[in-house]
């Protein structure tokens, strides 16, 4: 009954298409999970993802959850996690992919789960890092640490979302660097983000980690750009 009346007065909303969700339903209405476009990527070892950083990362493994298309679901969905901190949707799609990784060979070894980070200033204002949920059930799955201290912003900078790889790689890779690194020192390290688009800002951080002694390095991510 109490769970009736609070739903009456403050219902809960499907975060694809925002109509009720029945008792059952968490986080997405049904309709709306069978619709998502899943990628399967965690099946094939040479999958897009990993394509994307052929010849930019040494890469042991890499994998993203869901394809990314303009005015779809998944589009909606992320951006209900990033602008109105819905951070269900992060602890959702985490228990998704981790329910698929934790079992599989090149996943189950990671040591350390990494999400990108946020310059402070943007983490003050958002509230949040939108990849931190996610990245925390992942490493749970995984039985492996979360840790958001050594990978650093340290510079703000300008939405990159729209400029071309080659412009944005200076920028992005002066911004982020390493503090505290011998807590990653001979460890396999999955580092974490939302979107994968050029690739510009995992790869800048990769770059960072593989720098630290005797470091293997995988990727996962809600989602690629199809």
């Amino acid at each position: 009954m109490f769970h009736d009346l609070t739903n009456l007065f403050y219902p809960k909303i499907c975060n694809c298409c925002d109509t009720q969700l029945l008792k059952a339903e968490k986080v997405i209405c049904t309709a709306c999970l069978h619709q998502l476009p899943t990628t399967n990527y965690h099946l094939d070892n040479e999958n897009t993802t990993k394509k994307v950083f052929d010849a930019r990362l040494s890469l042991e493994n890499a994998t993203s959850l869901l394809y990314f298309r303009k005015k779809g679901l998944v589009q909606k969905l992320i951006h209900n996690l990033k602008y109105r901190k819905q951070e269900d949707v992060g602890y959702f799609l985490g228990n998704w992919l981790g329910d698929q990784l934790a079992s599989h060979p090149g996943f189950s070894n990671v040591d350390c789960v990494l999400p990108v980070p946020l310059h402070h200033k943007k983490l003050k204002k958002r509230g949040f890092n939108q990849v931190a949920a996610f990245s925390k059930v992942l490493a749970n799955k995984l039985n492996a640490k979360y840790i958001d201290d050594v990978l650093v912003k340290k510079s703000g900078s300008r939405t990159q979302t729209l400029k071309k790889r080659l412009g944005r790689w200076g920028v992005i890779d002066a911004t982020f660097m390493i503090e505290n690194q011998k807590k990653l020192e001979n460890k396999h390290l999955l580092l974490v983000d939302d979107l994968v688009t050029t690739g510009a800002t995992l790869e800048a951080c990769g770059n960072k980690l593989l720098q630290i002694k005797n470091t293997k390095l995988s990727i996962a991510t809600m989602a690629i750009t199809d």
